[in-house]
């Protein structure tokens, strides 16, 4: 009985208690008081569908042909996938059976991939390695209809690529901006993982203005600024679309973090703000048209803004130099001023300047925020190209070489001393002429290669041309049917 009254006693003084005190929480109505917090958060909604749908149809396969023996997994040294990257050159029908010998004339499909249309006419924008070394590219529709497409552009150093197939009607993509989505944003991925046709993958957005650093640099690809994202992606995604719910595409999807080559936990895709540019600019000239500010930059830490005694920004892109006729010369900026803003659009790291300045042409007018002894200071200047001039960059040639080369027989060889070479001749301008060359020179090397043919020659201007040196220049050494060496530089930079 002692125990019953003692608990009575207590759940008597509790309710008191409660009582005495329930008015500072209700008020004379009864009701709760404002300033108790309440949750009535909306059902948490998960339905894909309608971005699925808008995006499905925009989606395409793209397969690579090519008539030469190697295949894409022969460059990756040891033929398999790369440790660090895939980029995607799904070969589920290779894998499945033994590769047959082909004939050289027959073409071989090496490399599987996605693609986004862009227009009704036929654009489609993909990644520059999915049609890499192709000599023939196919294209497949969601509706099992195939195009064969022809390359309207590519650039290495963002791994995009314009093809286009003669088509009308199609069902473009929708573009989305891609500097509005936010962290743990909800995205779909849309492509052809292992050839399976129009697979769709969610997740979310997991980190924005990515960069791999030196670990990504491969082929080129040394624009970073990437969109990550947990959606599934495998081989085959490769140019495939990331959108957001409402079937907008913010990214091109280009790689995979991956020990094994397949998923397994982050992808990347190229934001919508460089995909943009980089087809308009594909589209218009042929090529890409590349601003830059001209200085050297580094990250600010909290190390480097101790030793500077920075404190009025905690990050930014600390000067280190300064290129002559840049438009940072323009500017007046200096060593140890800290780049905080371009056009109004902070930029904390290299990959948000990179993205913001690849919105841009030589030419166009932009506005850089700095910080120079702890003050703010913003400027109006000229973005300029690498030449460090606003001339509109034309699409490389091999016929601006002005000449055909020939190919020398054994006799010719024995005679100079010689292993290898190619005769210039018919020549009649361009920059052949203009280095001074003459009819009959016989090359020997470009650039410390030797070489045989005019197919040599070809392919070393077009590496030098898709490059992104601020020198392009050909070293041409060689010998005269007088048994006299010459070595030229070929100015190709103009």
């Amino acid at each position: 009985m002692k125990k019953i009254t003692i608990i009575a006693a207590v759940a008597l003084a509790t309710g008191l208690l409660f009582g005495a005190h329930a008015k500072e929480y209700m008020g004379n109505n009864g009701k709760e008081s404002n300033f108790i917090l309440t949750s009535s958060s909306p059902s948490f909604e998960t339905d894909f569908t309608v971005a699925a749908e808008k995006t499905v149809n925009a989606v395409v396969c793209i397969k690579s042909y090519t008539t030469r023996s190697r295949n894409a997994y022969s460059n990756q040294g040891g033929g398999g996938y790369d440790p660090f990257f895939d980029f995607f050159f799904g070969q589920p029908q290779q894998r499945q059976q033994p590769r047959q010998q082909q004939k050289n004339s027959e073409p071989v499909q090496n490399g599987l991939g996605s693609g986004v249309i862009i227009t009704d006419d036929g654009y489609i924008v993909t990644n520059n390695h999915v049609i890499a070394e192709a000599d023939k590219i196919e294209v497949l529709m969601n509706d099992n209809s195939t195009y064969e497409a022809k390359i309207i552009g590519t650039d290495e150093a963002s791994d995009l690529a314009l093809i286009k197939i003669d088509a009308k009607d199609l069902s473009p993509i929708t573009f989305g901006n891609s500097e509005a989505v936010k962290v743990g944003e909800w995205v779909l991925a849309v492509g052809n993982p292992f050839g399976f046709n129009s697979t769709v993958t969610a997740g979310i957005i997991s980190a924005k203005a990515r960069s791999l650093g030196q670990n990504g640099q491969r082929g080129g690809l040394n624009i970073e600024s990437f969109i990550q994202t947990d959606a599934a992606l495998n081989p085959g995604n490769s140019g495939g679309a990331l959108v957001n719910l409402k079937g907008e595409l913010i990214g091109i999807n280009s790689a995979i973090y991956s020990n094994t080559g397949s998923y397994s936990g982050f992808s990347f895709a190229i934001p919508t703000t460089i995909v943009k540019k980089v087809m308009t600019d594909l589209r218009q000239y042929g090529t890409v048209q590349r601003a830059v500010l001209g200085c050297q930059v580094i990250e600010l830490d909290a190390k480097i803004a101790k030793e500077k005694n920075i404190t009025a920004t905690k990050s930014g892109l600390l000067i280190a130099g300064v290129t002559d006729r840049s438009t940072a010369k323009e500017l007046g900026l200096q060593e140890d001023d800290v780049i905080t803003a371009v056009n109004k659009v902070e930029v904390h790291n290299h990959a948000e300047l990179v993205e913001q300045l690849n919105k841009f042409r030589p030419g166009d007018s932009i506005s850089v925020t700095f910080v120079r002894d702890n003050k703010v200071i913003t400027k109006t200047g000229t973005l300029r190209n690498m030449q460090g001039s606003t001339d509109i960059t034309k699409k490389g040639d091999f016929s601006e070489l002005g000449c055909a080369f020939m190919k020398i027989g054994a006799d010719t060889k024995q005679h100079l001393g010689i292993s290898n070479g190619v005769k210039v001749t018919g020549i009649k301008g361009g920059s052949i002429k203009e280095a001074g060359i003459k009819d009959g020179f016989i090359i020997t090397e470009i650039n410390g290669t030797a070489v045989n043919s005019s197919d040599d020659v070809e392919r070393i201007y077009n590496q030098i041309m898709k490059s992104d040196d601020d020198d392009k220049v050909m070293f041409m050494t060689g010998i005269y049917p007088t048994g006299k060496k010459y070595y030229y530089a070929v100015n190709l930079a103009e």
